[in-house]
């Protein structure tokens, strides 16, 4: 099959377009023939080896963990899908979904939302499973609630904002001067960030306190959120352990067919939204690559196989 990979770490450079094996198929996996995957900062991060410690990368790694396609081939044990169903997925390394095939584990997989496309789909795993975990298990956020979502323009973030209003919360939604009419659109009070005026900016919408924060950034803005906070308020971050010290919880999105098939009917109910940005075939995703981590797009960056 055509792929995708890497043999060494490194940034875009490193990523080489050509042939590899096509992947075997456990009993409790099938095989898709991708249409799409997206592209996401975990990417280049493993890809550069920040995250070795806790990943074993098996070289030639193939990159990307988001996916979208079309069963080919079911595993021998496998009664949840048959050839044809179109699925999407939350697929990890060292195999990876920017290729033409993937061998996926069920329990990585649903099906896809039937009102949207490939492309959409491929754009909503990671980011829709992370924002909608973290909201139920590490937030617990409830009908009422006033919820503070960091980059509420970008991946994690938009998706919270919608997640945490169909909940029946308030958002406040932070976001750079450049992203705040995407916030207001998705239905949260923009706050711009400003180390010296954000803390002020909450506290006027919010003078008793933001009952959770989802944070997606760290740094100072997760500390001057942690102040921000109502009595007994919550708080959970993806980007910056020291929410630890600070009375919240590290969180890490992990695979779920049932959140999966969840987001997949909150995308068809009109709930949740899914925005790509720009797309790129499959032999230009260093380029895709690029294109992400330069950051400013209004929209995910996906990556299309013919």
């Amino acid at each position: 099959m055509k792929a995708i990979s890497y043999s060494r770490y490194g940034g875009p450079e490193v990523l080489e377009y050509g042939e590899l094996p096509d992947p075997k198929v456990g009993p409790d996996a099938v095989l898709v023939k991708v249409r799409a995957a997206s592209v996401n900062p975990v990417d280049w991060k493993c890809q550069a080896g920040y995250l070795d410690g806790m990943m074993d990368a098996v070289f030639p790694v193939v990159p990307g963990w988001d996916v979208s396609g079309v069963v080919v081939r079911p595993g021998v044990s496998v009664t949840e899908f048959v050839e044809g169903d179109e699925v999407m997925g939350y697929v990890f390394l060292s195999r990876g979904t920017f290729a033409e095939y993937v061998a996926a584990p069920v329990r990585t997989l649903a099906r896809k939302p039937r009102s949207v496309g490939f492309e959409e789909s491929a754009a909503l795993p990671l980011v829709g499973l992370t924002a909608y975990q973290v909201l139920h298990q590490a937030l617990t956020v409830r009908p009422g609630d006033t919820v503070l979502v960091h980059a509420a323009a970008g991946g994690v973030g938009s998706m919270g904002v919608q997640i945490a209003r169909h909940l029946g919360c308030r958002v406040i939604g932070a976001a750079r001067e450049a992203g705040l009419e995407r916030v207001a659109e998705l239905g949260a009070e923009p706050v711009v960030y400003d180390e010296a005026t954000f803390a002020d900016q909450v506290r006027a919408l919010a003078p008793l306190g933001v009952d959770a924060v989802l944070d997606t950034i760290g740094g100072p803005f997760l500390r001057i959120s942690a102040g921000l906070r109502a009595p007994g308020g919550r708080l959970a971050s993806i980007a910056d352990g020291e929410v630890l010290a600070l009375g919240g919880r590290y969180f890490w999105v992990r695979p779920d067919p049932v959140d999966l098939a969840a987001l997949a009917d909150l995308v068809d109910g009109g709930v949740v939204t899914v925005r790509v940005a720009r797309t790129f075939p499959l032999e230009q995703a260093a380029d895709a690559q690029r294109a992400n981590a330069a950051g400013g797009l209004n929209g995910k960056v996906v990556v299309t196989v013919p």
